[in-house]
C-alpha cells in the first residue's frame, strides 16, 4: 500500500515536471503577441485577487463627498496623468493600445466592476508589470479620489 502511494506521488511530480517543460518550451514573451484566453483569464483573475487584498490590508482615507467640482479637478488631473495612455475620453489611443496589456477602457464594464477603493488604489500604487504607473508621488489622496470620481463619470451612457 505505501508503494502504491509513492507511486502516484512520483507520477503526480513527473506529469506537473512535464507540464512545466512543455509550458517552457512554447510560452511567448512577446508583447506584440496577442495573450490566449487561459492567460488573459488567469492574469486577470491575479489582478483583481491582489488589488482585492491590497484594499483590505491597506484601506483608503475616506473619499471627499462626490460633486461636480470633483469631477471637474479629477478630470483636469487625469488629462495631465493619464490620458496620454487612456485617451482624453477614457477611450485608449494608440501609445495605450500598444502597451502589453493593452490599457482598458476606463467606462468598460471590466474597469467598472472595481469598487471605489480598489481603483482608489490602483491609482496610488500602480499596476506592476502593466505599464499603469502609481501616482502616490505626485498626486494626493485627495487627488486620486477626484481621479476615482472623474473614473465613474466615465460609464458607458453617462457621459
Amino acid at each position: 500500500m505505501k508503494r502504491r502511494g509513492v507511486i502516484i506521488g512520483l507520477t503526480l511530480v513527473a506529469l506537473l515536471l512535464a507540464g512545466a517543460l512543455v509550458f517552457a518550451l512554447t510560452f511567448n514573451l512577446s508583447a506584440l503577441e496577442t495573450p490566449g484566453e487561459t492567460e488573459t483569464r488567469l492574469a486577470t483573475t491575479a489582478k483583481r485577487w491582489l488589488v482585492a487584498r491590497a484594499v483590505r490590508a491597506e484601506p483608503p482615507p475616506p473619499p471627499p463627498e462626490w460633486s461636480q467640482l470633483t469631477v471637474a479637478s479629477g478630470r483636469m488631473q487625469y488629462g495631465g496623468s493619464c490620458a496620454s495612455c487612456h485617451g482624453p475620453d477614457g477611450t485608449p489611443r494608440q501609445l495605450g493600445l500598444s502597451m502589453y496589456p493593452p490599457v482598458p477602457g476606463l467606462s468598460s464594464p471590466r474597469v467598472q466592476a472595481y469598487s471605489d477603493a480598489e481603483l482608489f488604489w490602483v491609482i496610488k500604487h500602480g499596476v506592476r508589470h502593466s505599464g499603469m504607473p502609481g501616482f502616490a508621488r505626485i498626486h494626493s489622496d485627495e487627488d486620486i479620489w477626484h481621479l476615482v470620481h472623474y473614473v465613474r463619470s466615465l460609464r458607458e451612457g453617462q457621459m
